[in-house]
């Protein structure tokens, strides 16, 4: 099945949109820390980390389960595009929903997956709060939603790499 989902794939129909860069919008109500999202996350090694720890940064934010085939499916590419774009500059957070981490990790050790992987602490606030996966919420450097996209879509294309460094870019 994942492997005719990666074929569809291939086929540039579920393409995800572009991010764009945010128009003025009212202020969204901050965290404690001026963050836009409070999210406590677990990375792989089991430390906690926020979400606003990636203040500056172009956060490219991907729910997933090792048990889903369309999320599996478009993890090749997102892994290519996690190794063409400058970490300095743009995140990815890898949120798991399995219940069992321990799986998760099998399968990134299994296809050779280097992307970080987090795993929720809590019921996901929104715009994280999804009713499907894979679903992918891009935020700019300030916390603000520039996209969001729910299925599977094919992020590793040249529009899309131009589109998170050009929200990266300062002075936008």
């Amino acid at each position: 099945m994942g492997g005719l989902q990666r074929g569809l794939l291939a086929t540039g129909l579920w393409k995800a949109e572009t991010p764009t860069l945010p128009a003025p919008a009212p202020v969204v109500a901050t965290s404690a820390s001026g963050y836009p999202h409070n999210l406590t996350l677990l990375d792989n090694s089991g430390r906690e980390v926020q979400l606003s720890a990636f203040r500056g940064k172009v956060v490219f934010v991907n729910l997933w389960a090792s048990w889903c085939p369309p999320c599996v499916a478009e993890m090749p590419g997102i892994h290519a595009l996690y190794k063409k774009l400058d970490p300095q500059k743009v995140a990815f957070v890898m949120i798991s929903l399995d219940q069992n981490p321990d799986k998760a990790r099998k399968l990134l050790t299994r296809q050779g997956y280097t992307f970080p992987v987090y795993f929720p602490t809590a019921t996901l606030p929104a715009p994280f709060d999804s009713n499907s996966i894979p679903s992918t919420v891009i935020l700019g450097p300030d916390g603000q939603v520039a996209a969001r996209h729910e299925g599977m879509a094919d992020y590793d294309t040249p529009e899309f790499k131009a589109a998170l460094e050009k929200l990266a870019a300062p002075g936008r």
